[in-house]
C-alpha cells in the first residue's frame, strides 16, 4: 500500500442487515469488515446473503488504486445502491465478489 494508506479486512460475526424502503435486499452474520484509512468501515456481504434477485446490474464502473475496479448494482429507486470488485488486487483479494451497501444496520 501507499505511504500511510493502510487497509485491513477481517471476518466478524456482526448481524449486518440492509433495509430499503420495507424491503431486506441483505442479511449476514458473516460479514467482512474493511477498514481503510480516510475511508468509513465498510461491511462486504457474501452473496448467498443478499437478494441477487432484487438487483440489477449498472453499468457504472469506478476504480480504486488500491483495490482494482468496482462494478455496480442498482435498485429501482436508488442507482449504483451496491458495489463489489469481481477482480480484487491481491492485497485485498478476500473481498471478491462480496456485495457492499452504501448504508447497512449493525447489531
Amino acid at each position: 500500500m501507499a505511504d500511510g494508506h493502510t487497509i485491513t479486512i477481517e471476518q466478524t460475526d456482526d448481524h449486518v442487515r440492509v433495509v430499503r424502503g420495507d424491503q431486506v435486499l441483505a442479511e449476514s452474520d458473516r460479514p467482512l469488515v474493511l477498514r481503510e484509512t480516510g475511508c468509513p468501515v465498510r461491511y462486504y456481504l457474501p452473496p448467498q446473503d443478499v437478494r441477487l434477485d432484487l438487483l440489477t446490474p449498472s453499468e457504472t464502473h469506478t476504480y480504486c488504486p488500491f483495490k482494482g475496479t468496482a462494478s455496480y448494482w442498482s435498485v429501482p429507486d436508488a442507482a449504483d445502491l451496491v458495489w463489489f470488485y469481481p477482480d480484487p488486487k491481491p492485497d485485498v483479494a478476500e473481498i471478491k465478489d462480496h456485495l457492499c451497501f452504501y448504508e447497512v444496520e449493525v447489531n
